[in-house]
């Protein structure tokens, strides 16, 4: 019997998935907001394991690594970004993530209609669920060539429950 990739797929293989909301400056010049989806990295087997099973995971959901995907132009993706109660909720059939977002991140997504989602495969041990995160620190990370080119980047657009 041969197994295919959904079937083949396994969500504890991501280990933990963590996602943060935050805004910045974009090139136009007026403030983005972010969400940077990554793995601790804490699967069995590691943070090779771990990236690919992310790898895995955007492939099965049509994302892929280093490209610019616009949500908008996409309606058959199977990513959503649902934005309520102070939430950003990303979902995908094998999942559903959400991250706390701050108020000047919901003013970017209200203003702009869309969030710029970078899910990378590098795996981020020290962005820990709970603890506050160095803003210098995840410049570093979410920076960094190394984050920005093992990723999936979507323009993902904003939906609530009205």
């Amino acid at each position: 019997m041969t197994s295919t990739t959904s079937e083949a797929f396994r969500a504890a293989g991501l280990g933990t998935l963590v996602v943060l909301a935050w805004s910045g400056e974009a090139p136009d010049g007026g403030d983005m907001p972010y969400l940077l989806a990554y793995s601790l990295g804490d699967a069995e087997g590691g943070p090779r394991a771990t990236s690919a099973a992310v790898t895995q995971l955007l492939e099965m959901n049509g994302l892929t690594i280093g490209t610019v995907i616009d949500g908008a132009t996409r309606p058959s993706l199977p990513v959503t970004l649902l934005v309520e109660a102070g939430q950003a909720v990303v979902r995908m059939p094998q999942l559903v993530a959400q991250a706390d977002a701050p108020p000047e991140w919901l003013d970017a997504v209200a203003r702009r209609g869309h969030a710029y989602l970078v899910f990378t495969t590098r795996a981020w041990p020290e962005g820990r669920p709970g603890v506050t995160v160095d803003p210098a620190a995840l410049a570093a990370f979410a920076g960094a060539d190394e984050t920005l080119m093992t990723a999936a980047h979507v323009m993902l657009p904003a939906r609530s429950l009205r």
